[in-house]
């Protein structure tokens, strides 16, 4: 028996080993496969979630205390095939009823004939004090080729007219106030910003910040929020609030309460939700939309909703 016993261990020992490497082999190459297959399949690209976060302010006018904000990013209308689901998606915005409403770029991945068809649907996309936009890198038609200059400076400014259409404030370099009760918070839109050399570097915060009061309180609008961490945190400390999207979370990670992992975070240092350093806070939103990859793996299309409080 001991004999047996001894022998069967040293056999199953092999064979454990075995199976265990043919089996980290298998999850470390199809579980990622699965997974996204499933990301696919599952329709998650539809699936949006209303993200709630509470923020409060010291230097916000008491006229804005409990200001609903909605912030939607990275539409990315071209890649959208369910236009029941979408629907569904600006529906959820319109219920809420914000008060105001931020996009923070990336309306089309590329051109501005994706929107044919979507301006009846984006034009109800509205708020009681507006709605403010910038652009984001998608939405210079730089990924794609173009038979001249000519026909890429039309396509971009397609786009440009198609936000006014829909009634939306696009901010590019420079600033605005909102007002209520005759007290005002300053609204900042930049053009797309990268701290990254592969994407554009077209914002400038110096140009759209003219004339603003340190006292006041300022939301800025960055599309790429490595924007945050490069230039506004060192240089312009009296921003209170910045809003971005870009990274959609890689659209793969885990996203659980406060727990949220995603490779895009070596990229990213900001990629996701609601972070503080310093008494200034960025909003990173997940996207409402998608790009590339047509799936989405614990990482879920998002609408933003703010409540600015006064400290």
């Amino acid at each position: 028996m001991y004999i047996f016993r001894k022998k069967s261990s040293k056999s199953s020992n092999k064979i454990s080993r075995s199976k265990f490497l043919s089996i980290s082999a298998s999850l470390a190459y199809g579980l990622p496969i699965t997974s996204l297959t499933y990301g696919v399949l599952s329709n998650n690209v539809y699936d949006y979630r209303i993200k709630r976060r509470e923020i409060k302010f010291k230097k916000l006018p008491i006229s804005f205390d409990g200001i609903k904000v909605c912030h939607v990013s990275d539409i990315h209308v071209g890649s959208l095939r369910n236009r029941l689901a979408v629907r569904g998606g600006i529906d959820m915005i319109i219920n809420e009823k914000p008060d105001v409403i931020f996009f923070t770029g990336d309306l089309v991945n590329d051109k501005a004939k994706e929107l044919k068809g979507w301006g009846d649907d984006l034009s109800k996309i509205n708020a009681p004090l507006g709605v403010f936009s910038v652009l984001g890198n998608h939405d210079y038609g730089e990924y794609t080729s173009w038979k001249n200059e000519s026909s890429k400076t039309n396509n971009f400014n397609d786009l440009l007219s198609a936000q006014n259409e829909f009634g939306w404030n696009l901010l590019r370099n420079e600033n605005t106030k909102i007002t209520v009760d005759g007290e005002s918070i300053n609204i900042i839109g930049v053009e797309n910003w990268s701290a990254s050399r592969r994407f554009q570097q077209y914002g400038k915060l110096d140009v759209a910040y003219d004339g603003l009061n340190k006292n006041e309180f300022k939301l800025l609008m960055s599309h790429n929020p490595s924007h945050w961490n490069a230039h506004v945190t060192s240089n312009f400390k009296d921003i209170d609030l910045t809003l971005s999207g870009h990274t959609h979370g890689l659209q793969y990670g885990i996203d659980i309460g406060k727990f949220r992992l995603s490779p895009v975070r070596l990229a990213y240092k900001q990629w996701a939700d609601l972070y503080t350093m310093n008494n200034q806070h960025i909003y990173v939103n997940r996207g409402f939309g998608f790009m590339g990859y047509p799936g989405r793996v614990g990482i879920l299309p998002e609408i933003t909703i703010l409540t600015l409080k006064t400290s």
